[in-house]
């Protein structure tokens, strides 16, 4: 009875949320109106965590190095290849998957605790790498002065606040609604599996390497197009934007929405980064603290954190006992 409420309510909340974020630019000033939009960019990037944490089995706190590699490809293929947003959104999203697929070897055979920390040093090391290769990203100080994008060959530049954040919308959108038809598919399926038991799918013979391949890359690629609606909404890019804080807030952002959800850990992304906002002005100075004991607490009280810790890896499928009867396509005897 419980779960026929939910798949009732769901489609309802979420087309209130999807009316209220269109609502919004008519709703509140310029200043919000922006922030929405950076906000929205970032939450992109939690579509991809949850895919990974939570579909897949992979937790990861290094989305911030694709989303970094988007930023800067998009900013770089404005000023010097083209300012149509699609265009500039396919660059970085192939320049997420390409820097998803450099990492593949590091993350391919790691899981748990271990591909956790081995996600977080790629983060941490992108962000260096911003910070030192001043001859592209212009250093710590970072790409001031991006121009608007067009949204297609032939129309006016996005000039308006609130032009560039329902541009943002649209393509958030239409980018979560392809991951969730995705998921409806075998190869969704595929992935829940090998999240829940990854060595009765290897035994199975599907290929587990080839399809925690994919879904990192894809992840990677979701992420790299997210830099560039970052770059779109606020026409700046630096390696303040992709920091550890903000590897936390994507992760606290997906356990708070649901880490198996795609659209709860968008919505869960937003609420975070206005929490913080909010607390930015009301408490100067304290908001990480309150922001870390928030993550202490939604960790160990909400039962979508509880389901997103890792399971224990099995080399091995679990010995039959030797009493145990054996199933017929063993022993050629049919019931």
């Amino acid at each position: 009875m419980r779960g026929r409420a939910v798949r009732v309510l769901r489609p309802a909340v979420g087309a209130a949320v999807l009316a209220g974020l269109v609502a919004a630019p008519w709703s509140v000033d310029d200043y919000t109106v922006a922030l929405l939009a950076r906000t929205l960019a970032l939450g992109l990037v939690a579509v991809g965590v949850a895919l990974l944490t939570g579909v897949a089995g992979l937790p990861t706190l290094g989305q911030t190095a694709p989303y970094a590699a988007g930023a800067y490809a998009g900013a770089v293929a404005g000023g010097r290849l083209s300012d149509v947003g699609p265009v500039q959104l396919l660059v970085a999203a192939v320049a997420g998957a390409a820097l998803a697929v450099v990492a593949l070897p590091l993350v391919l055979r790691a899981r748990g605790v271990v591909l956790l920390m081995i996600t977080l040093a790629v983060g941490e090391l992108a962000v260096v790498l911003a910070g030192r290769w001043t001859s592209v990203t212009g250093g710590t100080d970072g790409l001031a002065g991006i121009a608007p994008i067009r949204p297609l060959w032939g129309l006016p530049v996005l000039a308006t606040d609130r032009s560039r954040y329902l541009y943002t919308l649209l393509v958030v959108a239409v980018l979560t609604g392809l991951v969730l038809l995705v998921l409806r598919t075998r190869a969704g399926l595929l992935l829940r599996a090998g999240r829940d038991d990854e060595a009765r799918l290897r035994a199975s013979g599907h290929r587990v390497p080839a399809q925690v391949a994919g879904v990192h890359v894809a992840a990677g690629a979701i992420a790299g197009a997210a830099g560039s609606l970052l770059v779109t909404a606020q026409q700046y890019v630096s390696p303040a934007d992709f920091g550890f804080d903000t590897s936390a807030l994507l992760l606290l952002g997906v356990v708070v929405g649901g880490t198996a959800s795609v659209g709860g850990a968008l919505v869960g992304a937003v609420l975070v980064v206005a929490a913080r906002d909010w607390l930015f002005g009301a408490l100067p100075g304290q908001a990480p603290l309150v922001l870390g004991v928030a993550f202490v607490v939604a960790a160990y009280l909400l039962p979508t954190a509880r389901s997103a810790r890792p399971a224990p890896r099995r080399s091995t499928p679990t010995a039959r006992p030797a009493d145990a009867p054996r199933p017929a396509a063993m022993t050629g005897v049919r019931p």
